[in-house]
């Protein structure tokens, strides 16, 4: 039988708001038969969207009020200390009374971490969350983790993010094994900080991770491995470059073809080929990213987007709730952390 899945949407959440969520919504109440959807927010803005779009309010749709509204620009400090009528923060109350799963946003990153965390918590054996999403590469796609929660980790911390992004991959894609590679300046044992040498020795000690060895940032989009481990800041480096890089070679694909007439001439015939290409990296369908460590399955979107990217993010959260992420990184951290213990006694 199918597992319903009870979900809460920041409403308010985003440069665009119900404008986007709201449809989104709607479209994934007509892919998902087990879903039921809770959008919080300022219940005149809600219907309003709902009535411009003559959906009503659906079987599987309630509104659940809230006065506040969390700003893209807000300090998370404050957003944690002044907003708790916030559409933000009481999704993810929804979440920690049980009466939803999970929850998605395209909010505030800094406040939605923050709130989060502050109210669901971290998981048993779980330092600190992380933010994971998925990237392109020429094999398809790979999960890298830490993208900018924690700037600075531990070697135990990149053990539990490589468990973290393990079971969300196993869940995500359906993996048995992924295999998981860490962030390194070289392939060599003897390259890197301490902290990541460290890690590298627990991964190869821990028998519920598929350890293949050290990647380069090269190797990040050749789909070497399933799962990219790192701390935050060399994620949110190694993300907002590969986006500026991204950028800049559609620009020259735009300048080229749009030099002459011969030029432009060839971008027509070429059409199809660049309308594929950029199927294969529409940012939209990789949108979504997962922070993990949490007593709860939390999604979050990218500020910007449209209907369609927030869609998949809402895709992600009903895939991680169905395969119940948060217990099963309970249970591999557990028996990661006995297995340390065990380790330490011999």
């Amino acid at each position: 039988m199918t597992k319903t899945i009870h979900m809460a949407l920041d409403a308010m959440g985003g440069d665009h708001g119900p404008r986007v969520t709201v449809p989104a919504a709607l479209s994934a109440l007509s892919e998902y038969e087990d879903l039921h959807l809770t959008l919080v927010g300022q219940p005149a803005a809600l219907e309003a969207e709902l009535s411009r779009r003559r959906a009503g309010a659906p079987s599987r749709l309630v509104i659940h009020p809230a006065t506040q509204v969390v700003e893209m620009d807000e300090a998370p400090s404050k957003a944690l200390r002044n907003k708790k009528d916030s559409s933000m923060r009481l999704a993810l109350d929804l979440v920690k009374s049980g009466r939803c799963s999970v929850m998605v946003s395209a909010g505030n990153t800094g406040a939605l971490m923050a709130t989060a965390r502050f109210v669901l918590k971290t998981l048993p054996g779980v330092d600190r969350p992380a933010i994971i999403s998925a990237l392109p590469t020429v094999r398809g796609h790979t999960y890298v983790l830490d993208l900018g929660a924690n700037a600075d980790c531990t070697a135990e911390q990149l053990h539990q993010f490589a468990v973290m992004g393990s079971v969300m991959v196993q869940a995500v894609d359906h993996l048995d094994r992924p295999k998981v590679g860490l962030l390194n300046i070289g392939v060599e044992e003897i390259k890197g900080v301490e902290s990541v040498k460290q890690a590298a020795r627990l991964l190869q000690a821990d028998p519920s991770i598929n350890y293949c060895g050290f990647v380069e940032g090269n190797d990040i989009y050749g789909g070497k491995v399933d799962v990219v481990v790192c701390d935050g800041f060399v994620g949110n480096v190694a993300l907002k470059t590969s986006e500026g890089l991204a950028h800049m070679l559609s620009e020259y694909i735009r300048q080229e073809y749009g030099r002459n007439l011969l030029t432009k001439l060839a971008g027509l015939i070429s059409l199809p080929v660049l309308n594929a290409i950029k199927g294969r990296m529409d940012p939209r369908l990789y949108n979504g990213a997962s922070l993990v460590g949490l007593q709860g399955v939390v999604i979050k979107s990218h500020g910007g987007a449209d209907e369609l990217a927030f869609a998949n993010a809402i895709r992600l959260g009903m895939n991680a709730a169905r395969m119940s992420v948060p217990d099963r990184i309970a249970h591999l951290v557990g028996s990661a952390l006995q297995g340390q213990a065990r380790g330490g006694e011999t």
